[in-house]
């Protein structure tokens, strides 16, 4: 399940994110993706690891750097170090909106620029490194000759990818001199490097040096027949396992999660927090979503909203009923639709609580019929609309009866 999000650097610089949630699962835990130097969060690598991951129960987290992709800036005015800080502001709005990563994970440059950040995000468990270089400056071989004159003009435009990019001498310059051996000695995190022998951008002697320049607790998973940028999607879930798996011991349980986990009873609905300001757990039965409030109101718009959730019991009700019935009576209807709204927002009920209790005025309830029909069976069909379960409970104005269980 994607939810497109925003967020800040440290200079008010606007980047754009995609948080991946489980869909079926509760969270395991939030891990943060730093794609490769010039991709974007869309890269093969980045948007099939971090699907994954997430279908495996672990929330993670792809933007763009500074200058690429949907984030605001200019990539000329990037460098290592501001990559390096941009990942430390999406751990922040991690941290802020949902919960701090557990994982930080970086592909290619990304992966230096995760282990430059890694002291920089205390909460972290472990970091994870994807065909990264161990010597920062590496990057500066796909600028080839062009360094030499950068360095000298002080900027000039290059070609990566068969793209151009404006880069300066700050670019250069900042490059060089990284102490990535000295990080890594005081990395105080669980490292897993994953590497291709058969990489043809990133030798697999880089993934060495990461390695021994490391302390335990490390590993190391080789990767064979993948390449730099992860374009087979085998390849992808596979690395995706191997984190998850890995990952595992390093995610903090939460035992107050646990303590709450259970099935709800059949003819029973669960909710409970699932992180963020608004965000729901919602358990029926064997099935799981996620419910919360439009980014308008404060949310993270992970999920429907709670009249949405009404509305849709309302229409999907509505819809059974008539096929039902349609079947019982031989009514030759092919396909149903309907469009149910409501005329106020939810917001404003909320902000209306504490006035005594809000009132939805109007239920608008819009179907279409397919099929060889003729007016007395649609007739027919629009009467049994208002005889669906949910609608008779709604009109029942039931009475609801609270109360404290723990």
């Amino acid at each position: 399940m994607s939810q497109k999000v925003h967020f800040t650097n440290a200079k008010d610089i606007k980047l754009s994110g995609t948080l991946e949630l489980p869909a079926t699962e509760k969270v395991r835990g939030y891990a943060l993706f730093a794609h490769c130097f010039t991709c974007t969060q869309a890269s093969h690598g980045a948007r099939r690891i971090s699907e994954a991951l997430g279908a495996m129960g672990i929330a993670t987290l792809r933007f763009d750097f500074t200058g690429l992709g949907r984030s605001e800036g200019e990539f000329a005015d990037s460098h290592f170090s501001a990559n390096v800080a941009d990942i430390v502001a999406a751990a922040d709005y991690l941290d802020a909106e949902f919960e701090a990563p557990a994982l930080l994970i970086g592909h290619s440059l990304g992966g230096a620029a995760v282990i430059a950040a890694a002291e920089q995000i205390p909460n972290a468990k472990a970091v994870i490194t994807l065909g990264a270089p161990f010597a920062v400056d590496h990057v500066l071989g796909q600028l080839g000759d062009a360094v030499a004159r950068i360095q000298q003009d002080g900027e000039g435009e290059v070609a990566i990818g068969g793209r151009p990019f404006h880069v300066n001498r700050a670019f250069v310059e900042n490059a060089q001199g990284q102490d990535q051996a000295t990080r890594l000695a005081k990395l105080h995190k669980a490292l897993l490097v994953l590497h291709s022998p058969t990489d043809a951008i990133v030798g697999i002697d880089q993934a060495r040096q990461i390695y021994e320049a490391a302390k335990h607790p490390k590993s190391f998973v080789s990767l064979p027949d993948a390449d730099h940028l992860l374009t087979d999607a085998a390849q992808a879930r596979y690395v995706a396992a191997m984190i998850a798996a890995w990952a595992a011991p390093h995610i903090p349980e939460n035992t107050k999660e646990e303590e709450t986990e259970q099935d709800a009873a059949e003819g029973e609905v669960m909710v409970e927090s699932a992180g963020g300001k608004f965000s729901q757990r919602v358990t029926a039965g064997a099935h799981s979503f996620i419910a919360d409030e439009p980014v308008s109101f404060g949310g993270s718009n992970l999920g429907p909203t709670p009249y949405d959730l009404l509305l849709a019991g309302l229409g999907s009700c509505t819809t059974m009923t008539i096929q039902m019935v349609a079947k019982r009576e031989k009514i030759p209807l092919e396909h149903v639709s309907v469009t149910v709204r409501h005329k106020r927002c939810h917001s404003e009920d909320c902000q209306e609580a504490g006035e005594g209790r809000p009132r939805i005025e109007i239920i608008e309830r819009d179907l279409k019929f397919t099929g060889d029909l003729d007016e007395a069976q649609r007739a027919r069909l629009l009467e049994i609309a208002d005889k669906c379960p949910v609608h008779r409970t709604l009109e029942a104005d039931p009475i609801i009866k609270t109360k404290l269980v723990g």
